[in-house]
């Protein structure tokens, strides 16, 4: 059965932790993030989490918004035990709805006008008086008209008893709520997005200065953490087998689990038949001369291309497969490598499976309304068969891809690998839309391959957090000459994001499409056509499938 890794020292053993209750927002994940960057260590978990199971105390909790209504049969709540923790709690948007539910559901009405886009926010002052001084220290550093981001339909029609109202916009004259005696906040808009342009001022104010958690959340403090981690997971003779693709990701893990038990960690990268051009032997030279990790790459192309062959029409099935094939080719050169291993040394079983998985990868794997919510099965989350008999360790777990690319600069990897753009497990397998055979991987490298080049050759790679070339199941007439062709339509992906929990398309110029349109439709055989995506994140997802 797979199991994941029991952890002797999670970061909110570490650090100060605040919590944040997600319940279903499409922002929850920005309230974390904003606080990672003011350095103060978040976690998010659904809303649904019973505090009596959670094992540890936040220094403060955040309940998110949500596209609910509090007063629905269905709408989630928080679990009452949160109320009792005694540590300071902030509502946002639907949050401020569930507390004032909480304590009467009475207070929650139907907006009689729907709130979408920007205000203006009038704070009110209470000094020492009846609230003791504390409801201000929310609002420090703001000024009245400041704007701010609302997105609710719902709105209080009562302060529920004991608070006191501490902001007011024309729409909502309870923006802002505080109880008098506990530190127990509301607000109707949302701090943690950028058009709050004074929000993370305010999530400061809550995390820092209310719940006086501390501002110890660094990478070079963290990678000190989870070398002595992963050590006494592992043990003194412990072996870890390690999932490598020359990603930043799997790079980063490569390297810490390098840092912390030398050659006692096997790095393997499987060659699915379904790597970007020349992808292989690039990370081979990469890995083992660059930052001398030991690698072992396996050729198993046809074992991956035989067994897609045939899906045509369900992505999670590709996803699926791709993880599950990983994972037995996994295990048999686990088995081989404990061989070898024993053969000249008594060093112990490798256990242990890395894989670089991410926070947004967690967060987007997970719901509170169960799996059937699942956006979509991420690679390094899912997928995994049943009789797996290998834990699994992830070092990066709990960082967003910012902060896997300050520990890299931290462990000494390069800077152009630590800036490289992230690429699927599946690989192109879920660029290619429809079925995987050779021919069209042909296409989709090629085509992808020119297009990174093109983006380089213009200096905008850094400016793009992930660009690639997906080949789409239509063809469309062309002339190429003096004939008619009828050919596959490449679509080109160009995002910008910050967490890869949103993105924005890249605004190309169109020079410089058309030269890589031109280039794509004169080398790439099979190709008569080229699109450009403009779809943002939501609605769409980055990869296309």
């Amino acid at each position: 059965m797979a199991t994941d890794a029991s952890d002797p020292i999670p970061p909110h053993k570490t650090f100060d932790t605040i919590l944040v209750l997600d319940f279903g927002s499409q922002y929850s994940h920005l309230i974390t993030r904003r606080l990672r960057e003011l350095n103060v260590y978040s976690e998010m978990l659904p809303c649904t989490q019973k505090i009596a199971d959670l094992g540890w105390t936040p220094k403060g909790v955040i309940l998110s918004g949500g596209p609910y209504s509090v007063y629905w049969d269905d709408a989630p709540h928080v679990d009452p035990a949160v109320f009792e923790l005694n540590v300071p709690i902030l509502g946002i948007c639907y949050g401020l709805q569930e507390m004032a539910w909480t304590f009467d559901n009475k207070n929650v009405l139907a907006g009689e006008k729907r709130e979408y886009g920007h205000a203006y926010l009038k704070v009110e002052r209470h000094g020492d008086g009846e609230a003791g001084g504390h409801v201000d220290k929310l609002f420090a550093d703001w000024e009245d008209n400041t704007e701010v981001w609302m997105s609710h339909g719902d709105k209080l029609g009562h302060l529920p008893e004991e608070f006191i109202t501490i902001a007011t916009t024309s729409n909502a004259p309870f923006a802002g709520i505080g109880h008098k005696s506990k530190k127990y906040y509301g607000i109707q808009f949302h701090p943690e997005v950028t058009h709050t342009p004074k929000g993370k001022v305010l999530l400061k104010n809550f995390a820092v200065d209310i719940c006086e958690a501390q501002t110890n959340w660094t990478m070079s403090k963290f990678v000190d953490q989870e070398i002595e981690r992963i050590r006494k997971l592992v043990g003194p003779k412990g072996q870890v087998i390690g999932a490598v693709s020359g990603g930043v990701d799997s790079t980063v893990a490569a390297k810490l689990m390098k840092e912390a038990i030398g050659d006692r960690f096997h790095a393997v990268l499987v060659d699915n038949g379904v790597l970007r051009l020349n992808e292989a032997k690039i990370v081979k030279e990469t890995l083992t001369a660059g930052l001398g990790i030991n690698l072992t790459v396996i050729d198993a192309s046809e074992r991956f291309l035989g067994r897609l062959a045939g899906v045509k029409d369900d992505p999670e099935k590709k996803r699926k497969i791709i993880g599950n094939t990983f994972i037995e080719i996994f295990q048999e050169e686990a088995k081989k490598i404990a061989a070898e291993a024993h053969e000249t040394s008594e060093a112990g079983e490798i256990e242990w499976l890395l894989q670089g998985t991410l926070y947004p990868d967690v967060i987007e794997s997970i719901s509170f309304k169960g799996p059937s919510a699942t956006i979509k099965t991420h690679h390094n989350v899912g997928g995994l068969p049943k009789d797996m008999n290998l834990k699994l360790i992830e070092p990066l777990r709990e960082l967003f891809k910012d902060e896997v690319r300050e520990l890299g600069m931290n462990l000494g990897i390069p800077e152009d690998l630590v800036w490289r753009h992230p690429f699927p497990g599946p690989g192109i397998a879920i660029r290619i839309l429809g079925e995987v055979t050779p021919e069209q991987v042909r296409i989709a490298r090629e085509a992808d391959n020119i297009f990174i080049e093109e983006i380089k050759a213009a200096g905008l790679y850094r400016n793009i957090s992930q660009a690639f070339a997906a080949l789409l199941p239509v063809k469309a007439v062309g002339v190429m000459g003096d004939k008619r062709v009828h050919d596959q339509v490449i679509a080109l992906r160009a995002v910008e994001t910050t967490d890869f929990m949103t993105a924005d398309w890249y605004p190309f110029d169109g020079a410089f499409l058309k030269k890589v349109s031109r280039r794509i439709v004169n080398e790439v055989n099979g190709v008569c056509r080229v699109v450009y995506d403009i779809t943002s994140k939501p609605p769409g997802t980055i990869e296309m499938e």
